[in-house]
């Protein structure tokens, strides 16, 4: 075809002013500790290790280089201690912050729940988590307070309901975001749930994907709401509609937040379902073999998609990893809004998914018990997470909706929330993180609680996410109101918890980093009169059908402050 051209049997590698730790430039060499660790010893090893020595072992004698490093992937970090305010967060080293348990990460990557998975997650959480577990924004469920003793059991039990903690950190092909929607949505088009898992079959637990510079991050959809936020993915696959050759997908990549935002370019092609595990396969192995290894803070994908550019990064996975060509095809236009699929909605079975939300993504063992029994009691297929640290339960009966609905309630689950309550994300933040510097889950609930008193009939969707550091966990940069923490100085001159403010920024139509002003601050006591201000403002000096982004990016500084 015209739009297929026969790659050159050749490609040139760019190559930096200096050597960056490129394996595929022939640098082999570690030069940093991390790369060093990976090199003395496979990470994965440290999964057998934990199952035949570490879980019968006091916290501290567990070898360092295992508790810090490679535990991550087996799905495990380190605990941030009680009574170290955020001040210390970057004047102790890391293992003075350690307490003697560990988060763990439960990875579904896209798949349905069902009642046993459910119930099995909220009975892990009960006996050996103290009650803890967070829908996080990549479709985990995150545990607390996990003792290195009770690892094996977790994992056995979740084996037995075909979930696993593998690889769900570290340099490593973190948990994939699937469209919650996928193979139930009437206006899907095209269902990449085969995919998806066929990607997880070869990458899990692979050597050859085990040592990446950094961590990975994918995300694939079908649905045209782009649920799966695509543009922070190192790699992604998104529905396309080629005029020849109908529904495919295409694949954007080089997506990221941090310190150093990105986002993603889109290689404008068009694949079939079925061969879309090799492109993620070729995407992959750039990764692994030209991605920079000196610098940590530069071994993100994103940094040499933007040094290569995008279509160097296409040619090189044409011609030295794929040995073929890619369709070329416009890349699918953007939705307005990204899809959260919350409420009640028909699926093209006839059946109804329901998409509920709890507060920040905080939920606990009885909330996933309780939504195991109601799956059982009315004969739901499951539910899925969500990237935006919600969930929907698939395959209610028409005349069940209802009560279903009312059942939701009852355990802490809402598919009418407010506002705030849908569009407000929240980190870790320093409750359990060693990197954040200030309190994220509860601020963002009481934020939540005092917002809807304030404003309960917003007729426009903001949305509020707030981050404990500045690593952008809760994709701070792509709020209407993203809140990085940070210490501050109040009217005292006192320095207290508070926040950075990004204003106006966004995914999907409107896709880009928010606004940050000179200078600013705002303290989380004075949190909440903030946002009021801002929000008041943009209700008063709007135009006809204006969005909040929109009248940001024209707003007076006046009236953002």
């Amino acid at each position: 075809m015209n739009d297929q051209p026969t790659p050159a049997v050749k490609v040139e590698i760019p190559r930096p002013k200096r050597g960056e730790g490129q394996w595929g430039l022939g640098y082999l060499e570690p030069l940093n500790k991390n790369e060093q660790s990976k090199r003395d010893d496979n990470p994965l090893n440290a999964i057998g290790r934990i199952k035949g020595t570490w879980a019968q072992t006091e916290f501290d004698r567990i070898d360092p280089a295992d508790k810090r490093g490679r535990f991550r992937w087996a799905g495990l970090y380190t605990q941030r201690a009680p009574g170290f305010d955020g001040g210390k967060t970057a004047t102790l080293e890391e293992e003075e912050l350690d307490d003697s348990f560990f988060m763990m990460r439960v990875r579904t990557d896209g798949q349905i729940l069902s009642a046993a998975a459910l119930r099995t997650l909220g009975d892990l959480s009960n006996e050996y988590c103290r009650g803890t577990a967070d829908i996080t924004d990549r479709n985990n469920i995150q545990y607390h307070w996990v003792d290195i003793a009770s690892v094996p059991d977790m994992w056995e039990r979740l084996d037995a309901v075909g979930l696993t903690t593998i690889e769900a950190c570290g340099d490593s092909p973190r948990p994939f975001l699937g469209s919650p929607v996928a193979g139930i949505a009437k206006d899907e088009l095209i269902d990449g749930s085969s995919a998806l898992a066929e990607i997880k079959r070869r990458s899990l637990g692979n050597p050859d994907y085990s040592n990446f510079p950094r961590k990975f991050k994918t995300a694939l959809t079908g649905h045209p709401s782009h649920d799966v936020a695509p543009e922070v993915n190192d790699v992604a696959f998104v529905a396309t509609v080629h005029p020849e050759l109908g529904v495919g997908f295409d694949c954007w990549v080089g997506g990221g937040l941090s310190t150093n935002p990105h986002l993603a370019q889109k290689l404008g092609v068009w694949i079939p379902l079925e061969e879309v595990p090799d492109v993620w396969e070729a995407v992959a192995g750039i990764f692994r073999d030209y991605g920079y290894r000196r610098l940590r803070s530069r071994a993100r994908l994103k940094f040499l998609v933007a040094d290569w550019g995008v279509d160097k990064f296409r040619e090189v996975m044409e011609v030295k990893y794929l040995k073929r060509a890619m369709v070329r095809c416009e890349s699918p236009a953007v939705p307005e809004h990204q899809g959260d699929h919350i409420g009640v909605h028909e699926q093209k079975d006839g059946k109804f998914f329901i998409g509920a939300a709890p507060v920040v993504g905080r939920i606990n063992g009885d909330v996933l018990t309780g939504l195991a029994d109601l799956v059982e009691q009315y004969g739901a297929t499951g539910a899925r997470l969500t990237a935006y640290q919600k969930l929907v339960v698939i395959g209610v009966d028409g005349d069940d909706t209802e009560a279903f609905v009312a059942a939701l309630e009852k355990i802490g689950l809402t598919a009418t929330p407010s506002n705030w309550r849908r569009r407000t994300m929240a980190c870790t933040g320093i409750e359990f993180c060693k990197l954040a510097i200030v309190e994220t889950k509860d601020r963002a609930a009481a934020l939540i609680e005092e917002l809807e008193k304030r404003f309960p009939e917003l007729d426009t969707p903001i949305s509020v996410n707030l981050n404990g550091c500045p690593n952008a966990c809760a994709r701070t940069q792509v709020a209407d109101i993203g809140l990085k923490g940070q210490l501050v100085l109040d009217e005292n001159g006192e320095q207290v918890s508070g926040y950075q403010v990004h204003l106006g920024g966004g995914l999907a139509l409107g896709a880009n980093f928010g606004r940050k002003l000179r200078a600013h601050k705002v303290t989380s006591a004075g949190l909440d009169d903030y946002i009021t201000r801002v929000v008041s403002n943009y209700l008063e000096g709007r135009e006809t059908g204006e969005s909040f982004q929109t009248w940001v990016q024209r707003a007076d500084e006046d009236l953002l402050r």
